[in-house]
């Protein structure tokens, strides 16, 4: 009887998870899916020229979370190969702006001119760790390119 009834609560704890796949309770959910929206190109006038520009767009971005904290990971897709050193920039000094994160992917130009390749070689990925302490009260993690933005939530 004791097997019996141990496999039962087996079963029916894996067919409670499966419910719990899209639930907010599950931690693989802890930020939702991406969304991209467009960004309409303006002259920005800045007082510090950055070397660094901006990536042109950013393919997907995901937040997993760690001990401690987060680590947001954005996939960027720059016009040819060789873009290096990318990073992402917080905007405001990582102060939430009503309860937004916002970054901005900047990577460095190659050197030398470089051919297009195909886009999966011309992929750039950057993470970026946030502590708990800067998550709180955090409701969106938003991350900026030349051409689009990606945003998830929780």
């Amino acid at each position: 009887m004791t097997r019996l009834t141990a496999a039962i609560l087996v079963f029916s704890l894996l067919a409670a998870c499966g419910g719990l796949r899209d639930s907010r309770m599950n931690p693989a959910n802890w930020f939702g899916r991406d969304k991209e929206e467009r960004i309409a190109v303006e002259e920005a006038q800045e007082i510090y020229v950055d070397p660094k520009g901006l990536v042109s767009q950013i393919v997907s971005l995901k937040v997993d979370r760690m001990p401690g904290g987060a680590i947001i990971n954005a996939f960027g897709l720059p016009p040819t190969q060789g873009y290096w050193s990318a990073e992402l920039k917080p905007v405001n000094g990582e102060i939430p702006d009503k309860g937004t994160l916002i970054y901005e992917f900047r990577l460095l130009d190659p050197t030398d001119p470089q051919l297009t390749g195909t886009q999966r070689s011309r992929e750039v990925v950057v993470g970026h760790f946030v502590s708990d302490q800067t998550l709180l009260g955090v409701r969106r993690i938003e991350v900026r390119a030349a051409t689009n933005k990606r945003t998830v939530r929780r």
